[in-house]
């Protein structure tokens, strides 16, 4: 019966060796693995800076189109004689005028 209980108390130790080696290596890289993950969250790396540039110019774009749109519109009114219209083209082209540095220019579009 003491032979028994010695053999399983040894293939106990043997066995939780692994478990307790294990543990241990997680314990001492768990700090590591935090700090990398802090640094990871905290900065931007090129490519989401670009995605983020791309996503604001996008917006500009559209934003600007929009507008462009909304001038026509209230120009043309303009031109039918209704002065509030007139009033509204200016508010609108100053906004347009605001933007533009924002945006830049296509090449392509010459």
């Amino acid at each position: 019966m003491q032979t028994f209980k010695l053999l399983a108390l040894g293939l106990c130790a043997i066995a939780l060796q692994g478990c307790l080696a294990k543990a241990a290596v997680s314990a001492v890289t768990l700090p590591v693995k935090v700090a990398s993950r802090g640094v990871d969250l905290a900065t931007t790396s090129q490519s989401e800076s670009d995605q983020n540039r791309g996503r604001e110019i996008r917006k500009r774009e559209e934003r600007l189109g929009d507008l462009g749109r909304d001038y026509d519109r209230q120009a043309e009114r303009c031109a039918d004689g209704n002065d509030k219209a007139c009033e509204k083209a200016q508010e609108i082209r100053a906004e347009m005028k605001a933007l533009m540095p924002g945006v830049p220019l296509d090449p392509d579009r010459n």
